[in-house]
């Protein structure tokens, strides 16, 4: 009789061959650049809201449902069937299809004459990123091992730093300079020539037998087994509802509050968003890893701690009256508040075997878009309106005073899912 234990579903092989370290480090950068496009791509509307809402006439929160709710809503839904399509069929053609329909539709949206003109632009815009980061996820986990994961999806997290930079930075200024119709065509175009090179050099790889046959039914059966995914959920969800809602209102913060120029509010963004998300998502990727080989608890309570303290210093920014002091608090709160990701999807992905892992990240992100990216922007936009009549242009402060809250409920699911991984 063999003694030897079986492997799990989770841990048997699931590649014929090891990638070569060097080519695998290559996927994951050229994975991160898409991902920098993946959120220029969304904050160019958040840095050029101010004149497109002057242009359109539209209120707070009917753009707040627009970046969130309405790109959210088309976002999720169909990112699970586009994610079952990744994990069937493969990876890296999804990815390179749905960057190239984000990437035309950005550039489409410097023709929009109306606000349903706009509408319709950013609804393409969601369905291409649909194909973006569930499969990404998936084909990361595949040329890195446990032991590397949440190294290696913090660092494809510091894509989210790069086009926050470029997307407010560079939207700030050309949108200052020659118009927000004209940010949206120069930024969005250079995405189809990076699809091309995506398709030309990276690989899917291969596996040690074709894909078992599961439904989204069978995932779904799968992870309702697992009380540590749905903790997760609930974490980066409400942390989300949070980080998302503070992101794509900071620079009209800015602006109305301490009288910035659209471009001198998307170089403050931007820079600062640079350095301190790339910190907080390599540091948090590499804490993980390291946590989890002394304790599986390690890093989920990582993510707890990070989100508590995410809310001290974000109320810090919002009430301290010099701008360039509070332009200094957002330092700390984006390393240490911004550590949760890299630990959720590694602990997302090490849940399933591989042949489910896009689909399992898309479910994540169904829950954490729904209420982070559609609720956060949409609800704080139209606290922002309610508020207006008292308190005028400082409206927007009080509104996302009251949304950051929402780490404390994060901070608890983490405690939590911490639990139950052990």
């Amino acid at each position: 009789m063999n003694d030897q234990p079986k492997a799990t579903a989770a841990a048997q092989p699931q590649t014929l061959t090891t990638p070569s370290r060097a080519y695998a480090n290559y996927v994951l950068a050229l994975l991160t650049v898409v991902y920098a496009f993946n959120d220029l791509d969304r904050q160019l509307l958040s840095v050029l809201m101010v004149p497109i809402q002057a242009e359109f006439g539209v209120s707070d929160g009917q753009l707040g449902w627009l970046t969130g709710f309405l790109f959210a809503a088309i976002y999720t839904v169909a990112g699970i069937p586009v994610a079952r399509i990744a994990d069937v069929f493969g990876r890296r053609g999804v990815i390179a299809v749905g960057l190239t329909i984000w990437s035309a539709m950005t550039a489409l949206t410097g023709f929009a004459t109306s606000f349903a003109q706009l509408r319709l632009a950013r609804v393409g815009v969601a369905l291409g990123e649909s194909g973006g980061t569930p499969p990404s996820f998936a084909l990361i986990s595949d040329y890195f091992t446990p032991e590397r994961r949440a190294t290696a999806l913090g660092i494809f997290a510091t894509g989210v730093s790069i086009g926050t930079l470029l997307g407010n930075v560079l939207g700030g200024w050309i949108g200052h300079e020659l118009g927000w119709r004209t940010a949206f065509l120069w930024l969005g175009a250079p995405g189809l020539a990076l699809a091309l090179l995506f398709i030309l050099t990276v690989r899917e790889p291969p596996r040690a037998a074709a894909p078992p046959k599961t439904s989204i039914r069978d995932v779904f059966g799968v992870l309702i087994g697992k009380p540590a995914f749905w903790w997760m959920v609930g974490g980066i969800s409400f942390s989300a509802f949070a980080g998302y809602g503070f992101g794509v209102w900071k620079p009209t913060f800015l602006m109305r509050v301490h009288e910035f120029s659209l471009k001198g509010a998307g170089f403050a963004v931007g820079f600062v968003n640079l350095f301190t998300g790339i910190a907080s998502s390599m540091l948090g990727g590499w804490l993980a890893d390291r946590l989890a080989k002394r304790d599986p608890r390690g890093p989920m309570r990582l993510a707890a701690l990070s989100a508590l303290l995410a809310l001290p210093f974000t109320l810090a920014f919002l009430f301290c009256p010099n701008p360039w002091i509070a332009l200094l608090v957002v330092a700390p709160l984006g390393v240490v508040g911004g550590m949760w990701p890299p630990p959720t999807y590694a602990g997302s992905q090490n849940l399933v075997p591989a042949h489910m892992r896009a689909l399992t990240t898309a479910i994540m992100l169904f829950f954490l878009n729904g209420v982070g990216l559609g609720l956060g922007p949409w609800l704080i936009g139209e606290l922002s309106d309610r508020l207006s009549l008292e308190y005028g242009s400082q409206s927007i402060r009080f509104a996302l005073a009251g949304g950051v809250f929402s780490y404390l409920l994060g901070a608890f699911c983490y405690w939590r899912a911490s639990r139950a991984i052990a």
